[in-house]
Order: structure tokens, then C-alpha cells, then sequence
């Protein structure tokens, strides 16, 4: 599929304003652990994923990562052309989780569309609604979810994820993920395990007992 198939507005644009997309956006491939974004001072351009997964997370003074949301194929990061958008101060960090094929469009192009078209402001703002939706679940998980609870919808989000209930994950990944240290992921991870919800091993984590981390996490 091309460009135009994962353009989620290609439709509402006009044939000229196609046409200068098409020609502007430069296809990318991201390696896994590629770091793609850097702050509010990089400016690399809008994302739109054709196949792979990006993380996307912020990174606090002492070096401790929470990861705020993940994107998928069809999905668009915004936040990676901070310039378009200079009224919003949102530091994020912006890897590749996974090998990752995308188009970078350009931020001075699509910001002159915002300016232009009502569809594609529309669109933007629409974006950044959602992904600070996102955002606020996530402050609301850590204020109000217990960490045994926020912990096992984790693991069965990367099931779901990895379609496998072995996962390859190390204890200090899972902790970059969720904003804590290593030890309480390991301290808790062990706890699981005396439970039977889990199988610990070097670098995997194997999920015994899935409808107990459902329960947890629901309770």
C-alpha cells in the first residue's frame, strides 16, 4: 500500500495539496531502538507508521522513562514536529520499539496544510485531544492503580502485543516503561511468581496463569 492508503485525510485534501505531499514525504526505515525525536528542540517531522511500533515516553531529570502511549501502523506521531506546534511545550522521547517502516513529512509542508485546510487542522487538533486523553489515563493509573494491578494489565498488554505468553522483556524494560525502579519490578515480578501468575527466567518472563493477572487487574 502507498502513501495515499495511510494518509487517514488524503481525501479531503485538494488535488494540488496532494500532490505536494506526495512529492514531500521521504520514506524511513527505523531501526529497533532508534531513537526517532528528542525534546522540543527536535523537530524531525509528523510520523505515519506503514508497519512496526514506536514507544513514546518522557524522560525525568534523574534519567527515570515512563512510557506515555505506543503507535502502531497507520498511526501518526504529531509530537515528533514539535515546530508546528510552538505553544505546546510537551518534551517526549520518541524510539523504535521495533524495526519500523514509516514517511517522515516534512513540518514546514504540513504546517502550511494546517494553514490552508480546515480538514487537516481539524485532524491535528483531533490528534492531540486524543493523545493527551492517553496522557491523562496514564496520570489517573499511577495516582489511583495499585502498582501489583498496573503491573499485571502490563504483562498481558505485551501478550497481546507479542501474541505469546513468553515474553522476551528484561525487569529494567519493564521499569523504563512504567516510571519505577528495577527492584520494585523485580520484587513484585518474584511475588507473581509465588503466586503461579508467572515463570521467571533470564530475559523472559513466561506467563502461567493469565486469568489471575486478569482478575488483578480488574479487581
Amino acid at each position: 500500500m502507498d502513501f495515499q492508503s495511510y494518509f487517514p485525510i488524503w481525501d479531503k485534501l485538494t488535488p494540488a495539496q496532494q500532490e505536494r505531499l506526495k512529492n514531500a514525504v521521504i520514506p524511513f526505515e527505523g531501526k529497533k531502538g532508534i531513537i526517532l525525536h528528542n525534546g522540543d528542540i527536535d523537530c524531525i517531522g509528523l510520523l505515519l507508521i506503514r508497519s512496526g511500533q514506536l514507544r513514546v515516553f518522557v524522560l525525568s531529570d534523574e534519567g527515570r522513562e515512563i512510557t506515555l502511549y505506543r503507535l502502531f501502523d497507520m498511526d501518526i506521531c504529531l509530537f515528533s514536529a514539535s515546530c508546528v506546534m510552538p505553544d505546546i511545550q510537551f518534551n517526549i522521547v520518541v524510539e523504535a520499539e521495533k524495526d519500523t517502516q514509516m514517511w517522515i513529512i516534512p513540518p514546514c509542508l504540513y504546517k502550511e496544510l494546517m494553514q490552508e485546510s480546515a480538514a487537516v487542522a481539524n485532524y491535528s487538533n483531533q490528534l492531540i485531544s486524543s493523545r493527551f486523553s492517553e496522557v491523562m489515563w496514564l496520570m489517573e493509573q499511577i495516582m489511583w492503580k495499585s502498582f501489583d494491578k498496573r503491573l499485571a494489565g502490563f504483562l498481558l498488554e505485551e501478550c497481546a502485543l507479542e501474541s505469546s505468553e513468553v515474553l522476551k522483556i528484561t525487569h529494567e524494560k519493564i521499569a523504563n516503561h512504567m516510571g519505577t525502579a528495577r527492584e520494585v519490578v523485580t520484587r513484585m515480578l518474584r511475588y507473581f511468581q509465588s503466586e503461579g501468575m508467572v515463570k521467571l527466567t533470564r530475559g523472559t518472563i513466561e506467563i502461567t496463569d493469565s486469568k489471575k493477572l486478569e482478575e488483578l487487574n480488574e479487581a
